[in-house]
C-alpha cells in the first residue's frame, strides 16, 4: 500500500509539471499565432531593374521593410490602365500598405483607397492626406537646385538638358528649379528640355538625348524619368565629356559608370519606414512626411573623378545655400 502511495505521489510529481510546461507552450504559441506579419506591396510603371527611379524605389521599400519586419511583394512594367487593378488585387489579398512610388499614381491611389478603408496607401511624390493615405514628399524644389548648380558648374558648351517622363508637378517644379540654378551659378548657361510622356521608355530617352547632344551640343543632363534616364545615359555613354546626374539612389556608389558625376540622393527608405511605423501604431494616414536637406532626407551623392576640386568646392557651399533657404531668394 505505501509502495502505491508513493508511485502516485511520484506520479503527480511528473505530472504536474508536465501540465505547467504545457501551459507555458500553450501562452507562448498563442502569442505568436496573435503577433501580426505585416505586408507591404509596391506597384511600379517602370521596372525594378531600370538602374534608376523604379530599382531606387524599389530598394528603399526592401530596406524600410527590413528594418520594420515587413513582408514585401511588387508588380512591375504595368500599364497606367493597369493601376487601380493591380493595387486591388494586394488589397484582396490581405497587404496593409501599398506603395505608390509617384505622383502619377495619385488618382487610382484615390480610387482604391476609397473603396479598401482599412488597407493603407503610401504615396511618394503625392498631394493627398486622407485616413488611409499618406504622402512622402521629397522636396521637388531643392532637387531641381542641387542637379541645377552641379549641372551649371560642370558644362563646357553652355547647353545642359533636362528629360522629363511626365509633366507631373513634381517634376516641372524640379526643371524650373534647374534652370533657375544653373543661370545662377552660371549665367550663360542654356537649358534644354524634353517630355518622354512615359517613365518606362528607354529608346526614347536615346532619342531624347541623342537629339540635344547633335543640335545643342548638350553636355550635362539630368534626368526625372526612371527608364528613361537609363536610356539616356547608355548615349552619352558613347561620348568622351558628356555626363548626367542622378537620382534618387546614389548611382556610382551602386554601379560604376563613367557618365554619372554625382547623385542627388533621396532617402525614400526613411521616410517609407515612418508609414510603416504609424501603419503598426494605428497612426497611419491624414499627414505628409516630408524630405529635404535639412533632417538629411537629401543629400549630395558621390563625387566622379571628372568633378575637380574647385567646382566640387563650389558645389557644395552652394547645397548649403540651398539648406540654408538662401541660394536663390
Amino acid at each position: 500500500m505505501k509502495k502505491k502511495w508513493m508511485a502516485l505521489v511520484l506520479t503527480m510529481i511528473m505530472v504536474i509539471p508536465g501540465l505547467v510546461a504545457c501551459g507555458a507552450t500553450g501562452t507562448k504559441a498563442t502569442t505568436t499565432a496573435s503577433a501580426k506579419t505585416y505586408k507591404i506591396a509596391m506597384i511600379c510603371d517602370s521596372t525594378i531593374s531600370d538602374g534608376g527611379w523604379g530599382a531606387a524605389c524599389y530598394n528603399a521599400m526592401v530596406a524600410a521593410a527590413k528594418d520594420n519586419g515587413f513582408e514585401t511583394q511588387y508588380t512591375d512594367g504595368i500599364s497606367s490602365a493597369d493601376f487601380a487593378s493591380s493595387m486591388r488585387s494586394y488589397a484582396d489579398l490581405g497587404f496593409d500598405l501599398i506603395f505608390a512610388p509617384g505622383n502619377q499614381y495619385t488618382d487610382a491611389v484615390k480610387e482604391v483607397a476609397a473603396d479598401y478603408p482599412d488597407v493603407d496607401f503610401a504615396l511618394l511624390n503625392g498631394t493627398v492626406e486622407t485616413k488611409n493615405i499618406a504622402s512622402i514628399l521629397p522636396d521637388a524644389k531643392q532637387i531641381g537646385y542641387m542637379a541645377g548648380a552641379l549641372a551649371g558648374l560642370m558644362t563646357k558648351t553652355n547647353s545642359i538638358g533636362f528629360i522629363g517622363g511626365m509633366e507631373l508637378d513634381t517634376t516641372k517644379a524640379k526643371l524650373a528649379c534647374y534652370e533657375a540654378a544653373a543661370k545662377a551659378v552660371n549665367p550663360a548657361v542654356t537649358v534644354n528640355s524634353a517630355y518622354a510622356g512615359s517613365f518606362s521608355d528607354t529608346a526614347k530617352g536615346k532619342e531624347i538625348a541623342a537629339s540635344m547632344i547633335s543640335i545643342n551640343d548638350v553636355d550635362v543632363m539630368f534626368g526625372d524619368a526612371s527608364a528613361v534616364d537609363s536610356g539616356a545615359r547608355e548615349v552619352l555613354a558613347g561620348y568622351k565629356d558628356k555626363y548626367d546626374i542622378g537620382q534618387p539612389s546614389d548611382l556610382l556608389a551602386i554601379q560604376k559608370s563613367d557618365v554619372v558625376i554625382c547623385s542627388v540622393v533621396t532617402d525614400n527608405a526613411t521616410m517609407l519606414g515612418l508609414c510603416m511605423k504609424d501603419v503598426m501604431a494605428g497612426t497611419f494616414g491624414n499627414k505628409t512626411v516630408y524630405g529635404d536637406l535639412s533632417n538629411g532626407a537629401l543629400s549630395v551623392g558621390t563625387f566622379s573623378s571628372a568633378v575637380s576640386e574647385d567646382v566640387k568646392t563650389q558645389y557644395l557651399a552652394a547645397v548649403e545655400k540651398i539648406k540654408a533657404g538662401t541660394f536663390i531668394k
